[in-house]
């Protein structure tokens, strides 16, 4: 398995498009729902496939992420084949995580407490892994609205 396995959240929510992904296979309810009792591992082994292929596809198409502390935003503009970063701290007592302290930083991002760092870097090896890397440590798919805002601030 080269990510991991969706949740069951994620699972109910992708219901009819993990039907289709039976149906391709040649397997209909029924025959599912035989497979889960009689043969877990294989059941398991298709919802790795299938858990793989929706990964693959989310991360494919994802270009800006971002994750938040109390005191710093990193954020990330995702390219085929580099990634950008924007790293914030707060260097004093705000938390970002709340609105009022976000909006200070939006309100006052040229602030003597702000330190803006940029960096860009190869990715060190597949584009799809480490981005998944970052959101499984907390980091969330955006928009990117906000690595915009701050990229036209310091270039």
């Amino acid at each position: 398995m080269k990510y991991r396995q969706l949740t069951k959240e994620q699972f109910e929510s992708l219901h009819n498009e993990f039907a289709q992904f039976l149906a391709s296979q040649s397997i209909d309810v029924k025959e599912w729902t035989t497979i889960k009792k009689e043969k877990p591992k294989v059941a398991e082994e298709e919802m790795n496939i299938f858990s793989d292929i929706v990964w693959e596809d989310v991360l494919t198409k994802t270009n800006y992420l971002e994750h938040f502390s109390e005191t710093t935003a990193n954020l990330f503009k995702c390219e085929d084949n580099k990634i950008h970063r924007i790293a914030i701290k707060i260097n004093w007592d705000i938390n970002l995580l709340e609105q009022k302290g976000f909006e200070w930083l939006m309100q006052n991002p040229m602030d003597n407490s702000v330190d803006i760092f940029m960096g860009t870097k190869n990715y060190d090896s597949d584009r799809n892994k480490e981005i998944f890397d970052l959101i499984e440590k907390g980091s969330s798919i955006s928009k990117g609205e906000i690595f915009e805002y701050f990229n036209q601030l310091v270039t």
